[in-house]
C-alpha cells in the first residue's frame, strides 16, 4: 500500500459490513508507505510490517503496526494510534513518530541506537490534535474518535519519537539563528 508515494491522499477502512474491530485487526500487509516521498495515508486499522519503511516525506496515521516499523526513515511523519512490534526505528536518521503508548511497553520495542523518546511540547499537541480529527472525518476510525472525545487524558499518552541526529541539526539551527 502506497508503496513510493509521492503525494495525494490515501483513506483506508473496513467495509461498513465488516464486523471487525479495526484497531485490533491488520488490514494493510506488509512494507506499506516504503519509500514514501510526500502525500498522506489514514489508515483505519492496524499495518503489517515494515511500516514507513525509507519513508522521506509522507505523513501517516496507522492504528499498530508490526516489527521494523520505520526502519531507515529520513523524513516525514508517522502517528501510530497502538502498539508497534519490536525493531521499532532501527536506522531511522530522520522524520519524526508519535506513539500511542497505551499499553506504556514502546520502551521494550524500539532500537534506541538513532532515536530517543521524547516529551512532547504544546506544538505537538496541537499538530496531533488536528491529524487526528482529519483521520476520524476521513476513515471514520473509532478509536480515533475515543482519543479526541478523551483528549486532555489521552493525550498524556503519547510520546514523541526523534532521531539524535535530526535533533542535533535542530538544536544546531536554533543556536545559530539566536547567535544571527
Amino acid at each position: 500500500v502506497a508503496k513510493g508515494l509521492s503525494g495525494g491522499t490515501v483513506i483506508i477502512k473496513p467495509s461498513i459490513e465488516s464486523s471487525i474491530v479495526p484497531h485490533e485487526n491488520i488490514i494493510i500487509g506488509n512494507v506499506s508507505l516504503y519509500g514514501a516521498t510526500s502525500g498522506e495515508v489514514y489508515i483505519n486499522g492496524m499495518g503489517g510490517e515494515r511500516f514507513c519503511v525509507r519513508n522521506s516525506g509522507a505523513e501517516a496515521v496507522v492504528e499498530g503496526i508490526g516489527d521494523h516499523g520505520c526502519e531507515y526513515m529520513t523524513g516525514g511523519l508517522t502517528i501510530v494510534l497502538g502498539d508497534v512490534g519490536n525493531n521499532f526505528g532501527a536506522g531511522m536518521s530522520g522524520g519524526i513518530a508519535y506513539i500511542w503508548d497505551k499499553n506504556n511497553n514502546f520502551s521494550e520495542r524500539y532500537n534506541p541506537e538513532m532515536i530517543g523518546i521524547e516529551s512532547l511540547e504544546t506544538t505537538d499537541y496541537s499538530m496531533l490534535k488536528a491529524k487526528l480529527e482529519k483521520h476520524h472525518s476521513y476513515s471514520g476510525s473509532p478509536l480515533a474518535g475515543s482519543i479526541l472525545d478523551n483528549w486532555e487524558k489521552e493525550k498524556a499518552v503519547f510520546i514523541k519519537i526523534m532521531p539524535f541526529e535530526l535533533k542535533r541539526a535542530l538544536e544546531a539551527k536554533l543556536k545559530q539563528s539566536k547567535t544571527a
